[in-house]
C-alpha cells in the first residue's frame, strides 16, 4: 500500500444532490464513523474537499418501529434536526444500494420520525410530520403561533414568522425574492441572540394560492439552491394564514417541490426529486 494511506481510514461515500441542495452520503450501518467537526469542515471544502451543503450518516435503526436512523451534519459540523431534500437523497441511495426494497419506510432523525415513500419517475414523497407554530425551545419567544411579529434588525423593524418542521424556520414576505437582501438579512438574523441555536431565513415570494418562489439561507451554510423544510415552512406559514391552498408548488433556484397540507392536526407532504451524482472514496 502506498505510505500515504497506510494509517489513513477508507470512507466510501455517494455525492447526491436535491434541486442542486448538495449532500455527501455515508453509510454507516456496518461501520460508524466518527468525523470531528473540523474533519467535515475539510471534506465540506469546495476547492480542497469533497464539497456539499450538508453531510448525511445512514446507521442501524435504533428502535424496531423504524427502518433505519437519519443523521444530518452542516458544512460547519453542527448537527441539525432536520434537511427535506436530504430525505429525498436519503431514501434514493437506500434503493440504488440495494439497502431496502420497500415502497414506504420509516426513517428516525434527531427529534423525530419521517416516512419516505418512493413514486414513479425518480420523485420522492415525504411525510414531514405537522408544522409546530409554538415554536418553544427554538427562541425567547413563547406560543408566537404563526402570527407575524417584528424583528429589530439594523434599525429597522423587520415583520416575519417563525415555524419548527423539526428544525427552526424564519419566514420574510416580500414582493420580488430577486432583489431580496438574502445574505445580509439572513446572515443577521441567523446571529441574532433571540435564536441561541440558529435560524434558517427565508424569503417567499407569492405568485397566487397555489405558485410561490422562494430563496433560504440556511443557518451554518448561507443561500443554498434549495432547502426543503424551508419550503415546507414558508407553505405552512402561508396556509395557516390563509394566504395559500392546500396543494402549492414551490419555485427554488435549483427546482420545484410539491408541498401538500391540509392544515392544523395533519401531517405535512413534501414531493420532489433526488439525483445520485457519483460514487467515491476517500482517506482520512
Amino acid at each position: 500500500m502506498n505510505l500515504y494511506y497506510k494509517n489513513k481510514k477508507k470512507i466510501n461515500f455517494s455525492k447526491m444532490h436535491g434541486l442542486g441542495n448538495d449532500f455527501m452520503v455515508i453509510n454507516c450501518m456496518k461501520e460508524n464513523f466518527i468525523l470531528s467537526s473540523s474533519i467535515i469542515k475539510k471534506l465540506s471544502n469546495r476547492y480542497t474537499g469533497i464539497g456539499f451543503d450538508q453531510l448525511l450518516l445512514i446507521e442501524n435503526s435504533y428502535s424496531s418501529l423504524c427502518d433505519f436512523n437519519y443523521r444530518i451534519f452542516n458544512s460547519n459540523g453542527n448537527e441539525v434536526e432536520q434537511c427535506g431534500n436530504g430525505a429525498r437523497c436519503f431514501g434514493l441511495f437506500l434503493l440504488l444500494k440495494g439497502l431496502t426494497n420497500k415502497n414506504k419506510i420509516l426513517v428516525s432523525t434527531k427529534n423525530r420520525h419521517l416516512i419516505i415513500e418512493f413514486l414513479p419517475n425518480n420523485m420522492i414523497k415525504v411525510n414531514m410530520n405537522q408544522p409546530d407554530f409554538k415554536f418553544y425551545n427554538l427562541s425567547t419567544f413563547k406560543n408566537i403561533l404563526y402570527k407575524n411579529f417584528s424583528i429589530k434588525l439594523l434599525s429597522e423593524n423587520l415583520i416575519c414568522s417563525l415555524v419548527s418542521i423539526g428544525n427552526p424556520h424564519c419566514i420574510i414576505k416580500v414582493q420580488s425574492i430577486k432583489n431580496a437582501p438574502v445574505k445580509i438579512i439572513g446572515k443577521n438574523i441567523g446571529k441574532n441572540p433571540i435564536f441561541p441555536k440558529g435560524i434558517n431565513v427565508s424569503f417567499i415570494e407569492i405568485l397566487n394560492k397555489n405558485n410561490v418562489k422562494l430563496r433560504v439561507y440556511e443557518r451554518d451554510v448561507g443561500e443554498t439552491k434549495a432547502c426543503g423544510s424551508a419550503a415546507c415552512a414558508a407553505v405552512a406559514m402561508g396556509i395557516a394564514q390563509k394566504l395559500l391552498s392546500n396543494i402549492v408548488e414551490v419555485e427554488l433556484l435549483g427546482g420545484k417541490l410539491i408541498i401538500m397540507w391540509k392544515g392544523f392536526g395533519t401531517p405535512l407532504y413534501m414531493i420532489g426529486p433526488a439525483e445520485h451524482v457519483y460514487d467515491g472514496c476517500i482517506y482520512i
